[in-house]
C-alpha cells in the first residue's frame, strides 16, 4: 500500500471504464469516447490520435502501431501488427550500391511505410463502434486550435532542436526562432489538422492513396528514398497469432516477431527459476538477476529476431522450458557474466503506450511510435506528417536475419502486453522506452506478481537496464545497491534520463472494478469512472 507521507500518486479506480495514457488530454479524450457510447477500441484510437498532436516527439500518423485486444476480456487476445515495410526496391544490394554501409537514423532510407493509420482503420472496422469521422475530431481540434505543451514533452522537444533544425519543414512547424516551445507554451499544427480532416473524411485511403501519401512519397523521393506510391498504396496491417508463456500461474501474451515481445517472455522463463519474492525489490540481487537475464535474452534478440514472413525465427525453441533452463544455468548469483555480444546502440526511444478497458470489459493494449524522438526528423512539407525511422533497425549484412529486403519489416521494439489468468484478461499493460521495453515488461510484471505491488506502485518503482555492457540505474536505486552491483562486475552508471514510461489497468473480475496506473516519468494519468 502507498505510503501517503511520501510523494507519489494513488492508483486510479473505477468500474464503468478506465483509460491510462501518457498525456491528460489523451486520457480525457478516451473517457469522453467511452461516456459517449464508444468501446475500448474507439477510445484507444481517439486517444492515440490526440497523442500524435500533443506528444509529437513520440508518435503520430507517420509511425507504426501494435495492439492486443481482448473482447469482453476473453483470451487469447487478438493481435495486430501495424509495423511498416521497406520499399520494394530496397535491398542490401541496392543500398550498398548507393554507397551506404548502414542506415542512419535521419536517412530517408530509414523511413518504412507508416503502418499506424491502416492498423487503426482495421481495428475500428473489425472491432470498433465508431469511425474516423467522429474519433479524430479531438485531435483535429487540438492540432488546429492549439494545446499547451506539458513539461516532459518540453524537455524532450528541447533536446531535439538540432535534429528539427535539419529539416526545413520540421523547423517551420516545431521550432520558433530555432527554439522548441517551453512548458506552458501553446503549439499548433494546422497542416497536420488538415491531414487528419482528410482521414476523417475519406478514411485510410486519404493517407495511403491520397494527397497525404503523395506528399510523403514525393518528399522522400527528393531526398533519395526508394519508396514509391505503390509501396504506400499496397500497405496492410496484419493480424497475427499472439505468443505467450506462463509465469507463476499467469499467462503473459505478447505480439510475435518481428516485435521483441518474445524477448520479455524469454526473460520471464529464465527468472521463473529464482525466488524473486524473497529478495529486496530494489536490491542488488534482484537487479543482478534481471540484468543477467536481460543480457542473455537480448543477445538472442540481436542474432535471431526478424520478420518471420521473410526468415525463420525459432520461436518455439526460444520459449521452451529446456532452453530457459540452459540460459538460467549460465547465471551466477555472485558475479556478472563475461561481456556478451550487444544488439546495437543504447539510447532509449520515444513511443506512446496506452490502455483502455470499457464497461463490457473489452480491454486493449495499444502502442504507437515514431521510434526516435521526432522519428527520422523528416517532415512532409504539405501534410505536416513527421515520419518514423524504423528502417534504421535493419542491417546491411546479407547473412543477417534482420537484413533489409523488399517489403520486409524490421525488428521492432514496440510491444503491447496482456496479462491473463484462466480464460480472462486481467491486465493490459505496456512499458515504453525503445530497447528497454522487453526488460520493462519483465520488471513491471515481477513487481506485480512477485512483489505484490499495485499498478501505480509497480510503475513508480525505480528501474535499471543492462545494455551494451553497461548497467544504467535510475537515481531511485540507492548508492549502496549501485556499489554492490559494481562489486559483482557490472559496469554501473547513472541513467542520464528516466528509463521508459508505462501504463496498466488491472481488472478485478471478482469485485467488478478497475484499477490503473500511469508512469510518473511522463506527463499522463490514469482515470476511471
Amino acid at each position: 500500500m502507498r505510503d501517503f507521507q511520501l510523494p507519489g500518486r494513488s492508483t486510479a479506480h473505477g468500474f464503468n471504464g478506465m483509460a491510462a495514457t501518457s498525456q491528460p488530454l489523451a486520457t480525457m479524450t478516451a473517457l469522453e469516447v467511452l461516456r459517449a457510447g464508444g468501446n475500448a477500441v474507439d477510445a484507444a484510437v481517439a486517444a492515440c490520435a490526440v497523442l500524435g498532436v500533443v506528444e509529437p516527439q513520440s508518435t503520430g500518423i507517420g509511425g507504426d502501431c501494435f495492439a492486443l485486444y481482448a473482447p469482453k476480456g476473453r483470451i487469447p487476445p487478438i493481435a495486430i501488427n501495424g509495423s511498416g515495410r521497406a520499399p520494394q526496391a530496397a535491398s542490401v544490394e541496392s543500398l550498398l550500391g548507393l554507397g551506404l554501409d548502414e542506415i542512419e537514423y535521419q536517412s530517408p532510407h530509414a523511413v518504412t511505410v507508416p503502418g499506424a493509420v491502416d492498423a487503426w482503420s482495421r481495428l475500428l472496422s473489425d472491432h470498433g463502434s465508431k469511425g474516423f469521422a467522429e474519433l479524430l475530431q479531438p485531435a483535429i481540434h487540438l492540432a488546429e486550435n492549439g494545446y499547451v505543451v506539458s513539461p516532459r514533452v518540453a524537455m524532450d522537444w528541447a533536446a531535439n532542436e538540432d535534429k528539427l533544425a535539419d529539416c526545413p519543414n520540421a523547423r517551420r512547424i516545431f521550432l520558433t526562432d530555432g527554439a522548441a516551445p517551453a512548458a506552458g507554451d501553446i503549439h499548433r499544427q494546422p497542416q497536420l489538422a488538415k491531414s487528419l480532416m482528410a482521414i476523417a473524411r475519406d478514411g485510410r485511403d486519404a493517407f495511403y492513396q491520397g494527397a497525404i501519401g503523395a506528399d510523403i512519397v514525393a518528399h522522400l523521393g527528393s531526398l533519395g528514398s526508394l519508396m514509391t506510391a505503390e509501396d504506400m498504396a499496397g500497405y496492410r496491417a496484419q493480424y497475427v497469432e499472439p505468443i505467450k508463456t506462463n509465469y507463476r500461474g499467469y499467462e503473459i501474451f505478447e505480439c510475435p516477431p518481428n516485435g521483441q515481445g518474445i524477448v520479455a517472455l524469454i526473460m520471464l522463463n529464465i527468472l521463473q527459476g529464482f525466488d524473486l519474492a524473497a529478495l529486496d525489490p530494489n536490491g542488488c540481487e534482484r537487479l543482478h538477476l534481471e540484468a543477467e537475464a536481460t543480457r542473455l535474452a537480448y543477445r538472442d534478440r540481436a542474432a535471431l529476431i526478424a520478420d518471420p514472413d521473410a526468415v525463420e525465427v525459432p520461436a518455439e525453441h526460444l520459449l521452451s522450458p529446456a532452453y530457459a533452463d540452459s540460459l538460467r544455468a549460465l547465471i551466477a548469483r555472485d558475479s556478472a557474466m563475461a561481456a556478451l555480444p550487444g544488439a546495437g546502440e543504447t539510447e532509449h526511444r520515444d513511443t506512446v503506450y496506452l490502455t483502455v478497458v470499457d464497461g463490457q470489459r473489452n480491454a486493449i493494449s495499444f502502442i504507437n511510435s515514431t521510434f526516435h524522438a521526432f522519428g527520422s526528423g523528416i517532415c512532409a512539407p504539405e501534410s505536416g506528417v513527421m515520419l518514423q525511422n524504423r528502417g534504421s533497425s535493419f542491417v546491411l549484412d546479407r547473412d543477417h536475419p534482420n537484413r533489409i529486403a523488399p517489403g520486409k519489416r524490421p525488428m521492432h521494439t514496440i510491444i503491447p502486453g496482456m496479462l491473463g489468468q484462466g480464460e480472462r484478461a486481467v491486465m493490459p499493460f505496456g512499458v515504453m522506452g525503445g530497447h528497454y521495453q522487453a526488460t520493462g515488461h519483465v520488471h513491471f510484471l515481477t513487481n506485480i506478481i512477485d512483489f505484490a505491488m499495485d499498478p501505480q506502485e509497480a510503475l513508480d518503482a525505480p528501474r535499471a537496464f543492462h545494455f551494451e555492457n553497461e548497467l544504467s540505474l535510475e537515481t531511485g536505486i540507492g548508492p549502496a545497491t549501485a556499489a554492490s552491483l559494481a562489486e559483482l562486475g557490472h559496469q554501473v552508471k547513472t541513467a542520464e534520463t528516466p528509463i521508459g514510461g508505462g501504463q496498466a489497468i488491472y481488472i478485478d473480475w471478482h469485485r467488478g472494478t478497475l484499477s490503473g496506473g500511469s508512469d510518473p516519468r511522463k506527463d499522463g494519468c490514469a482515470l476511471g469512472y
